[in-house]
């Protein structure tokens, strides 16, 4: 089979920079990853990890406590399955940067996303912030380091200066900064390999890359999350890099379709592993790790939320299950439909609204009937209902001048929808309580059901207004 020789490892990628799930979900979730088709997981802690000392402000109110990651490495240990942890160390490091205690180290002053290259306090954050991973993770093999999308990259006062100099380009600051993080692992933990992002090194001459001594320290995972991902420019860019290299693939089953996106799309990724599949089988098997299935869960630190990790079970179901089995059948469908105890995969529309028995299949079936019919039922009757668009109009509303006939027909609908999206949110409210923090929940509630749940309760109060008015 395809899978078992190139994809032997296939990370599930975790990123807690949204949306974390409480520690007790997240127990129960480890032993379907592994049943799945899990051999690992790719944890991007970014403000959940217990960071203690002058690092304490990178903590979030609901981060992890050493006593849960603790556990957790411990169950994953059992599972079989292998953690990498992933810390960025040079781009997306807004929650750091974001904070007045670092905010001196940005590359550019408004900024917060990318580090100043040229510091020697920006290494000692980077180091100071593995130290602390590490610490917990005492038998890790690989150690993710980021350094994806530095934005404003050369841009800074500091950069500037140095880019007058005759030899330097920005590809050599990168390539530095990459390089100074990666010996400084080599050093404090030289049998742990460094993995890297690959975007930074597109487009560096095979040459430039040799030179900079990267090429010996670090692995890079090549991403392309698209479900029409061209197999054969990935064969050219491996091609480039396994001249020097060791590499990881990179694909999505979530978190790559929409900046607030709230269902996943299953035929998106799973068309995107066939292709990953594709290069696999072109590749080498001896420099090929294996993948990371990433699921964002933010696209950066401050952009709203994507698709929560119960709902894209489903998707990453599917797509671990095609890789171990090198491709999807009817047969595949079919286990997969097994192993999440759901009647029916829909791949090519959004799921359905019926339940599985897999952890978190509840907030499922329930934000589809949110994201499919919420909306869109409000919409019906507030903008396409003739007795509101010509006798309830915002000019009647505010001045409370009603139609006692208008009541008649529209008043017992406007009551019986309210009820009823009432109910279905107070149950996904009570599910996602379960598996989520306060803030997350608040912050999903606000984004997706808040906006249309207000209007109708605000056309209902008003209705009561006018009818009082009347009387």
């Amino acid at each position: 089979v395809m899978a078992a020789g190139g994809l032997r490892q296939r990370l599930v990628h975790l990123d807690l920079k949204g949306a974390p799930p409480r520690a007790a979900y997240l127990r129960q979730v480890l032993p379907l990853l592994r049943t799945l088709g899990a051999t690992g997981l790719l944890l991007e802690y970014e403000d959940t990890f217990p960071y203690t000392g002058p690092l304490e402000p990178l903590r979030a109110p609901h981060a992890y406590s050493r006593q849960e990651l603790q556990e957790l490495l411990g169950l994953a240990k059992e599972q079989g399955l292998e953690v990498v942890p992933l810390v960025q160390s040079f781009g997306h490091m807004e929650f750091v940067l974001k904070h007045k205690e670092f905010a001196h180290l940005r590359e550019v002053r408004m900024f917060p996303n990318a580090l100043n290259p040229h510091k020697e306090e920006s290494r000692a954050l980077v180091k100071a912030m593995i130290d602390h991973v590490m610490a917990l993770h005492k038998d890790v093999k690989w150690f993710h380091i980021g350094c994806d999308e530095v934005y404003y990259l050369g841009e800074g006062e500091e950069s500037k200066q140095w880019l007058q100099q005759q030899e330097n380009t920005p590809e050599k600051l990168c390539l530095s900064h990459i390089k100074a993080v990666a010996s400084c692992m080599a050093l404090s933990y030289p049998t742990v390999t460094p993995i890297v992002w690959d975007d930074m090194l597109r487009g560096i001459s095979e040459e430039t890359l040799a030179e900079s001594g990267v090429p010996q320290l670090v692995q890079p995972m090549i991403w392309d999350y698209a479900a029409d991902l061209d197999v054969e420019s990935k064969g050219f860019v491996l091609l480039c890099l396994i001249s020097v290299l060791l590499v990881w693939f990179a694909s999505a089953f979530k978190g790559a379709t929409g900046v607030n996106q709230s269902l996943t799309l299953i035929g998106h990724h799973l068309q995107n592993h066939l292709q990953w599949l594709k290069v696999a089988s072109s590749t080498p098997t001896d420099v090929l790790q294996g993948i990371a299935l990433t699921g964002w869960q933010r696209y950066d630190h401050f952009s709203v939320l994507c698709e929560l990790f119960p709902v894209a079970i489903p998707s990453l179901a599917g797509c671990l299950q095609a890789l171990e089995n090198g491709g999807y059948s009817e047969t595949v469908k079919e286990n997969v439909e097994k192993l999440l105890g759901m009647p029916n995969l829909e791949i090519d529309t959004f799921m359905s609204t019926s339940l599985g028995t897999f952890p978190g299949s509840t907030i499922l079936s329930l934000v589809t009937q949110v994201s499919f019919y919420l909306k869109s039922s409000v919409d019906e009757l507030l903008e396409r209902n003739r007795y509101v668009t010509g006798w309830f109009s915002p000019y009647h509303r505010k001045r409370k001048i009603i139609h006692p006939i208008i009541m008649h027909h529209f008043q017992p609908d406007a009551i019986s929808l309210l009820s009823k999206w009432n109910a279905v949110v107070q149950d996904l409210q009570v599910a996602m309580e379960q598996v989520f923090h306060n803030s997350t929940v608040e912050e999903w509630m606000e984004e997706n059901v808040h906006p249309s749940l207000q209007k109708l309760q605000q056309v209902v109060d008003d209705l009561d207004e006018a009818i009082k008015a009347q009387t």
